[in-house]
């Protein structure tokens, strides 16, 4: 039975692929930093699929604390098959003056190096284990900016970036690297990056339909799941009604 390792899969995109592979018989290892919600997860997926769930909880943006749950994974959750590096956030949107360094700081050591110190460690096992598939989730922030999301961009331009380097890096290893950029995504995403203004949050998604979660968990799975001489290198997703990450046809 294949594991799969999900980051950030207390909700939104991490939560749709946990369900996702469950449901397909894989064993789980769920991260996350809402113990309670990962545990309330863990047993609705046992309840329903039968299937293997060790929860962590644990911040990404602490490699000791990356490093103490992932170097010790009990044997019949481990060698990690496949990575999802989930994990990631924005904060607040803003010019560079008036910028919030602390939501800057948060949005690299999360979206950057959490990603960085995740990898590190499974890639590692899969090398030893002589093979595996990382997948990372990046954004259309990835391949366009847009006013005052200059930070965030940046940390997603770098997730695309590292995904290049690491599918190079890992070529030898047996090891593929994938990435996909979701567009506009409704879940709890614009709910953090206005700090909890949840109608604020509502309106980045009125008048056209958005992409669900589970859309970008469906094709997370099948990226994961092509045959083993097959990689999808790099999937761009958008709902029907966005035509780049600052084109949306919304209905008056």
């Amino acid at each position: 039975m294949k594991k799969v390792l999900i980051t950030g899969a207390t909700s939104g995109i991490g939560k749709a692929c946990a369900y996702q592979f469950a449901k397909n018989g894989f064993t789980l290892v769920l991260t996350g930093r809402r113990t309670q919600r990962l545990e309330e997860i863990k047993q609705d997926i046992i309840n329903q699929y039968k299937v293997p769930v060790l929860t962590l909880s644990f911040d990404v943006r602490n490699f000791f604390q990356v490093q103490e749950a992932l170097e010790n994974l009990p044997s019949a959750f481990s060698p990690i098959n496949i990575l999802i590096n989930n994990a990631g956030l924005a904060k607040g949107l803003a010019d560079i003056i008036d910028g919030s360094v602390e939501h800057w700081q948060t949005m690299i050591d999360t979206n950057i190096k959490g990603l960085l110190y995740v990898s590190k460690i499974v890639a590692s096992q899969m090398r030893k284990a002589g093979g595996g598939h990382i997948i990372n989730v990046g954004s259309t922030a990835a391949k366009e900016v847009y006013p005052w999301g200059n930070v965030y961009c940046a940390t997603k331009y770098a997730v695309d970036a590292l995904t290049k380097g690491m599918r190079m890096d890992f070529i030898k290893d047996n090891i593929k690297v994938s990435v996909v950029h979701p567009g506009f995504v409704e879940t709890e995403f614009s709910i953090v990056r206005f700090d909890g203004d949840i109608e604020k949050a509502k309106k980045v998604y009125q008048g056209f339909e958005p992409l669900r979660a589970e859309d970008v968990a469906q094709v997370i799975y099948w990226m994961a799941t092509v045959p083993a001489n097959v990689n999808i290198a790099e999937v761009l997703l958008l709902p029907t009604a966005q035509a780049s990450a600052m084109v949306v046809h919304r209905k008056e």
